[in-house]
């Protein structure tokens, strides 16, 4: 028999997730259980954002929400994840930045840095866009980006990009 005297280093991870297919509350919600399940403890999420679409233009506007999340996965295993649950909520990449059901960017990974053919840490381009940013900085505006210095709040004053970006108010339920 044997028994596992191992310790599982948990780090604290930032996600951003969007959707601009369908039911977007409702894949985005999806993409949470599912990454909960794959061993992604999500521990906070932001309100959800419209935002306005970036690079291909020709689309429905997203729903978007950053999360903070804990997790025992190494950088590569959690990309693989983030792609798995993507492929299961029927993201198809056909035409890039198209519409997607699910889109989930990993932001940071503690304060790690790296820099491999397949994923760089942190996101190269969050500190360009609003649409990450204030999603963010509703939940870790503090939280110093490990490369640039800045603290996200910074980074979202100092963000030059003009799509818009607004908190979304899900329509009320109708009653009866």
């Amino acid at each position: 028999m044997f028994i596992c005297d191992c310790i599982f280093s948990v780090t604290t991870i930032y996600l951003s997730l969007g959707s601009n297919v369908g039911d977007r509350a409702g894949h985005i919600a999806r993409a949470m259980e599912a990454l909960d399940a794959a061993g992604v403890r999500v521990a906070r999420q932001s309100s959800l954002y419209v935002t306005e679409p970036v690079g291909f233009r020709a689309q429905a506007w997203f729903l978007n929400c950053a999360v903070e999340a804990e997790t025992a996965l190494m950088p590569r295993q959690l990309l693989r994840v983030l792609r798995d649950v993507e492929r299961k909520l029927g993201r198809r990449r056909l035409v890039a930045q198209g519409p997607r059901t699910i889109d989930m960017d990993l932001l940071f990974y503690g304060a790690q840095v790296m820099r491999t053919p397949e994923l760089t840490v942190p996101h190269p381009r969050l500190a360009e866009r609003r649409f990450v940013l204030l999603p963010l900085a509703e939940i870790a505006p503090g939280f110093r980006h490990p490369v640039l210095g800045q603290t996200i709040a910074e980074l979202l004053a100092a963000a030059g990009d003009t799509f818009a970006v607004r908190r979304w108010r899900e329509a009320p339920a109708n009653r009866a």
